[in-house]
């Protein structure tokens, strides 16, 4: 497949999302990985002759900590500024606790602030290349798209996947989460795409086909509501079992129980105490091959790059954010 020349796509291992760099006398960063691949980010930018103080910005599809985590380390560093959907932006810059889904997901995530608060509509410069800022709420609810029309590239977050979808947090995105999702697809096939630049996976090359599949599937998740949790609890859990490693059996359901997003999805989509709910959602991790024991550890099954364990080096929870200073810009 050939790419604009001011395109470069990088296609990363989990715990981050892929990034995707505009490469012009502007250069924009979309998505900027996970805060442990912060060196790998910086060395994919050299390696595209990007130097990451020359950044002109940073874009968020939406502000999970795949797709965020790097904001801390290049902004307090270079002092790159960032782009994010307005209302995500609005929850960053006042350090609400529900910011960035890390508490209820406990995913990790180092202070940062929104310079650029993005509506639909609204053009992301890159010098020679313009990027048009598409609202696609869903999977979060500022989640944001962005399309650049002469060689009709869409770099899609989460989105839009090959082969997959994204999974559904009804309980901070609101019970319609699956409507507006399947609306904000409806709308990507009004655009004329040549390619998808996708935030996990390899492009896309046929929009159409994989925007009707997922069409498809969502449409079974609101006949049947347990697809959409099953589907979320092990992408959760499999994230959270690559951040530290895998887990011993003795520290399985103690980490499970904590965790609101277990709690919320067992007893809103199964009717079951959390604690009656351990086993099922362990085997279901083994059937899917989502997970394995190896070693006494539960481990896994998707390549990824374990985090050092010393990695964080301030608050990694928005709530606590308010102490942490930022470079001026």
């Amino acid at each position: 497949m050939q790419l604009p020349e001011w395109l470069c796509f990088f296609q990363r291992r989990f715990p981050s999302a892929n990034s995707i760099l505009i490469r012009t006398e502007r250069p924009v960063l979309v998505d900027s990985g996970f805060g442990s691949d912060l060196s790998a980010t910086e060395r994919l930018l050299t390696e595209a002759e990007v130097a990451p103080e020359n950044l002109s910005l940073i874009v968020n599809t939406h502000y999970h900590s795949d797709h965020s985590g790097g904001n801390s380390g290049l902004q307090r560093r270079f002092g790159v500024p960032i782009g994010a959907q307005r209302w995500e932006a609005d929850l960053v810059n006042r350090r609400d606790r529900m910011a960035c889904g890390a508490e209820w997901l406990d995913q990790p995530v180092e202070a940062y602030q929104v310079d650029l608060p993005l509506s639909d509509g609204d053009v992301v410069n890159a010098g020679e290349v313009q990027l048009q800022v598409l609202h696609t709420p869903g999977h979060t609810l500022g989640h944001i798209c962005l399309y650049e029309m002469e060689k009709r590239v869409l770099i899609s977050g989460d989105l839009l996947h090959r082969g997959d979808v994204a999974w559904m947090n009804v309980f901070q995105e609101g019970v319609g989460a699956v409507q507006r999702i399947m609306e904000s697809l409806d709308g990507l096939l009004r655009l004329p795409i040549d390619v998808v630049c996708p935030g996990h996976g390899p492009l896309i090359e046929d929009a159409t086909d994989a925007i009707e599949r997922a069409l498809q599937r969502y449409e079974r998740w609101l006949n049947e509501p347990q697809k959409l949790a099953w589907h979320a609890m092990k992408r959760i859990f499999a994230y959270a079992l690559m951040l530290v490693d895998g887990l011993p059996e003795r520290e399985v359901k103690p980490y499970l129980l904590k965790c609101p997003w277990f709690r919320d999805y067992s007893q809103w989509y199964f009717d079951s105490k959390p604690e009656d709910f351990v086993a099922p959602l362990i085997d279901e991790m083994l059937r899917s091959g989502a997970a394995a024991w190896i070693n006494g550890r539960f481990i896994a099954q998707t390549p990824y790059n374990a985090p050092p364990k010393d990695w964080v080096t301030g608050p990694s929870r928005p709530r606590h954010w308010s102490a942490v200073k930022v470079k001026a810009l």
